[in-house]
């Protein structure tokens, strides 16, 4: 269920990404989801791949290499959905990645999995 819920929040912040930045563009909704979709079954499939493959880098850069990983896996996204959904660069993907990241972070703290309280 909360994978569920994560495709959502991540197909929302693409529609808002697609609202505030010139060179991201999402057709529709169905499209940010289709696209969210896409990147759960490339963040399963190939971003172990990846992280295993970039490890030395990765523990040399104190993990802020996953940032590039993840920016990555957005820009395949890109490659397999086509039209419907746009990065125009490197940069801003690795942009999104970041706060994606950080977005998400948050709402899986503090909404998905609160503390309980004693």
């Amino acid at each position: 269920m909360k994978w569920i819920i994560g495709i959502l929040i991540n197909a929302l912040l693409f529609l808002a990404f697609a609202g505030y930045f010139e060179g991201f563009h999402v057709t529709s909704f169905g499209a940010a989801v289709g696209a969210s979709i896409v990147l759960y079954i490339i963040n399963m499939l190939v971003r172990p791949l990846l992280i295993v493959l970039t490890l030395p880098v990765t523990i040399l850069s104190l993990g802020l290499f996953l940032f590039v990983i993840n920016a990555c896996t957005l820009l395949i996204t890109d490659a397999i959905m086509g039209d419907k959904f746009d990065i125009s660069g490197f940069g801003l993907a690795l942009l999104i990645a970041i706060i994606m990241s950080i977005v998400n972070l948050i709402i899986h703290k503090t909404i998905l999995e609160p503390k309980k309280r004693k």
